[in-house]
């Protein structure tokens, strides 16, 4: 049972407190472990996984070398997760990610910050953390950096490089610094996969796609 309630209830707090980093020690040897895993260890990656995490689903993969503050010990996964290599997580409290979302390679989530106030920033600084919640079936592009406190609303696509500082509903496309809406997900969409190529939904394979609801649907379920 976690009982640093400070690193989750938004509280300001002391980062570099003796216990806090000896139980962050803890969960970093695990990481470690992780990271230096071969591509043939499936199962033991799979294991470690298992024990690092707060959560995870069927199915997930995560591409070494992922770097986290915590070890992933507060990361929560849904079923069917795919992340690329380098994500960085500056998971001091929950961050949630749901069924079927995947995230390119080098993508940063933050969950922490630091009061403005440079008195509070010194050699004993302080912090403070909000979780970040990622939904179902989203794509995180190359290099993005999520900040503390955003939602990202399922089936939405953040481009690569954004740096994504509020809320993004579902359904949406966003890009650029800061994150911005570019457009809604329509029936475009359905035919046109990249600029004016066509959808050749006779080649979709239909248990992973449902061309009327558009939808991803998973295979054991």
């Amino acid at each position: 049972m976690d009982t640093h309630s400070e690193l989750h209830d938004g509280s300001l707090y002391r980062c570099t407190d003796e216990e806090l980093v000896r139980v962050q020690r803890k969960h970093m040897e695990l990481l470690y472990d992780f990271n230096r895993t071969r591509p043939s260890e499936v199962g033991k990656r799979a294991e470690l996984l298992s024990r690092m995490l707060a959560e995870i689903g069927d199915s997930c993969i995560i591409e070494p070398p992922l770097f986290a503050n915590w070890g992933g010990c507060y990361l929560h996964l849904g079923h069917h997760v795919y992340i690329n290599h380098n994500l960085s997580l500056v998971d001091d409290t929950h961050i949630y990610i749901g069924d079927c979302t995947k995230l390119g390679p080098n993508v940063m989530i933050c969950t922490a910050g630091h009061p403005i106030l440079p008195e509070l920033r010194g050699a004993n600084p302080y912090q403070f953390n909000s979780p970040v919640h990622i939904g179902r079936n989203c794509w995180i592009g190359a290099g993005a950096c999520i900040l503390p406190g955003v939602t990202i609303g399922d089936d939405s696509v953040i481009g690569a490089g954004s740096v994504v500082t509020k809320d993004i509903p579902e359904r949406t496309v966003a890009a650029g610094n800061p994150c911005r809406i570019l457009r809604s997900i329509t029936e475009r969409d359905r035919q046109f996969y990249f600029k004016d190529r066509r959808i050749d939904w006779g080649s979709v394979r239909a248990s992973s796609i449902s061309p009327a609801a558009g939808q991803t649907v998973s295979e054991d379920r």
